[in-house]
């Protein structure tokens, strides 16, 4: 009932962009939106990298407008969602990427949703890490097709079993698993521009979120052996700003991540391509950025830090838009912008409206693009990041103004922070690569910023108190649920063999459902308990599953809690299977 109620609101909330689909969509840009997950500002020739090669990225750069003040999140699931909602990721129930935090809340309004009631058709191929099952799937949340990787990225433990690999990767294509054939990247590319042929005579939305890359390093042979022919020892990239942090990535490591990205080079090359053979190239609004800073130490442009990082190198990265019809092509805008941007600046540009519920944090960056910003209101961005289910007042923080930036850095772990807290002060203006902290000479830009601060992290609390979605069991949308450790929660949750986890549910429908338990062999005994009632049934050494049921559940909230016992030691099982069993409904 709460699904179809939100569908009622939904449509009438849109109700005036769903007629603005009269309208002449000719007039209309098309918009394709390219995201690279864990490449950092430094991996691009553009940016300075001597040694990687990133011919039409760097042609494309001299096309655009680049956005060199753009910020995201440290970490990825945090970055899609605001990407997403023009909000920021607290408000959207998204704190983390994986152990149940990275479930964006159904009720968000996401872009797709906005400029699909606008007439768009729309189409993400890629990496989506705001939930797998419904009501949080991207085929949930606004996209008409979706071809998309679980979870957090192959190789993780949301794959399907004999998926995980970059190539011939196991996909979930409009909800149904789907044995793809080739690299991934090569894959979400061609099913892009098949999109765009298809769709063509309308205005689109492509949504190209490529996985690498993000580890593992598994990089298309022939890029990998180039780099290998290649000297990529320390001593070939320009010395400025700050080292790489922690320890250096080997050549043969950085030669696998180089292929990845110059493999994603090729691919934006052909889809650029695609739009000059279409004749679309004029009224395309294409924007290339990254989720976050690098994941492992490498070549930076200076940046302090990386991934994980609320310094530069973690929240700073590239972000170029090319629209030929209307932007200038080869500028630079200066102005501080944001994740939190994209939406509302997206939704301008092509006429379209949010419902007035809709409280965007961002702002539409349309005028600043076209170089009016005169008049542009100054205003300080916020980052934060650490593990955990609840976000927590100064742990690993940011708040970057127009010229100052106070970055408090400790706390991404469970590590007890400093007491007095260590506040520091950057002069961006000045000082790009955060070498000199003046907080002791201005104290109060750091009290200010402070209190900003505070006020901000009080807001975002206030949106939901922090609270984290659940997942919907016995719907007509999906049934079976498949529960992965990507989703599961709880003090000793993870992704080790023997690491235990609970799942936190919502049953739509009063019924029986079956639990299918998936794990590996050798165990005694399993065991689920599911919404208080509990069945434990012997197996055979060799099982690789277990079906328990009927449970009898009531509408609502529960948890499942399941294990197979192995010499008297429990473990966590790898997959969780629900079925509604009395679910005849067409």
């Amino acid at each position: 009932m709460q699904t179809a109620v939100r569908i009622i609101v939904l449509f009438v909330a849109l109700a005036p962009a769903v007629l603005q689909a009269a309208a002449d969509a000719s007039s209309r840009p098309n918009v394709i939106l390219v995201m690279t997950d864990d490449q950092g500002y430094g991996d691009l020739g553009a940016h300075g990298n001597p040694v990687l090669k990133t011919p039409n990225l760097d042609q494309f750069a001299l096309q655009s407008v680049e956005l060199e003040q753009f910020y995201v999140c440290p970490v990825c699931s945090p970055t899609r969602s605001s990407l997403m909602t023009g909000r920021y990721n607290y408000r959207t129930g998204i704190v983390d990427t994986f152990l149940g935090r990275s479930l964006m809340f159904a009720d968000e309004v996401t872009l797709a949703e906005m400029l699909s009631a606008a007439g768009y058709r729309t189409g993400i191929f890629g990496k989506w890490h705001l939930g797998d099952n419904y009501p949080m799937r991207a085929m949930d949340q606004g996209f008409q097709e979706s071809l998309v990787i679980k979870g957090g990225g192959l190789g993780q433990p949301s794959d399907p079993p004999g998926g995980g690999h970059y190539l011939n990767p196991i996909l979930m294509h409009n909800g149904k698993l789907e044995q793809s054939h080739g690299y991934c990247s090569d894959v979400f590319t061609d099913s892009a521009m098949k999109f765009i042929e298809d769709n063509r005579q309308q205005p689109f939305f492509v949504y190209l979120p490529f996985n690498p890359p993000h580890t593992p390093l598994e990089a298309p042979e022939k890029e990998y052996a180039a780099y290998r022919q290649v000297d990529l020892s320390a001593d070939q990239f320009p010395k400025f700003g700050h080292p790489p942090e922690g320890k250096p990535m080997t050549e043969d490591e950085l030669a696998r991540l180089y292929g990845m990205v110059e493999n994603i080079d090729a691919n934006f090359g052909r889809l650029l391509q695609k739009l000059d053979d279409l004749q679309l190239t004029n009224n395309t609004i294409v924007i290339f950025l990254t989720d976050n800073g690098p994941q492992q130490p490498r070549y930076n442009g200076g940046l302090r830090g990386r991934k994980a990082s609320v310094y530069e190198g973690g929240v700073r990265v590239p972000c170029y838009v090319r629209w030929p019809a209307r932007l200038p092509a080869g500028r630079t805008r200066s102005v501080p912008a944001a994740h939190i941007d994209l939406a509302p600046t997206l939704l301008e540009a092509c006429h379209a409206t949010a419902p007035a519920e809709v409280k965007f944090d961002g702002r539409s960056l349309l005028r600043v693009l076209e170089g009016k910003t005169d008049d542009w209101p100054e205003r300080t961005l916020f980052f934060q990041w650490h593990r955990g289910d609840r976000p927590q007042l100064y742990r690993a923080f940011a708040a970057r103004g127009p010229r100052w930036k106070l970055a408090q850095s400790s706390g991404i772990g469970g590590q007890k922070l400093p007491d007095p807290l260590k506040l520091e002060l950057f002069d961006l203006a000045a000082d790009p690569y955060e070498q000199n902290d003046v907080a002791a000479e201005h104290p109060e830009i750091v009290a200010g910023l402070k209190r900003e601060y505070e006020a901000w992290f009080a807001d975002m609390q206030q949106t939901r108190n922090f609270a984290l979605p659940r997942i919907a069991i016995g719907t007509t949308h999906e049934n079976p649920v498949v529960l992965t450790r990507q989703d599961w929660r709880g003090k000793t949750a993870g992704w080790k063999p023997n690491d235990m986890g609970h799942w936190d549910l919502e049953v739509a429908e009063e019924g029986k459902y079956q639990v299918t338990l998936r794990f590996h062999p050798g165990a005694a005994s399993a065991r689920a308990s599911l919404g208080g009632a509990a069945i434990e049934s012997p197996v055979d050494a060799s099982a690789e599953a277990c079906v328990l049921g009927p449970f009898e559940v009531k509408p609502g909230p529960l948890r499942l809690e399941c294990w197979v016992t192995e010499e008297s030691a429990r473990r966590g099982v790898q997959f969780a299977e629900i079925l509604r069993q009395d679910d005849d409904r067409e």
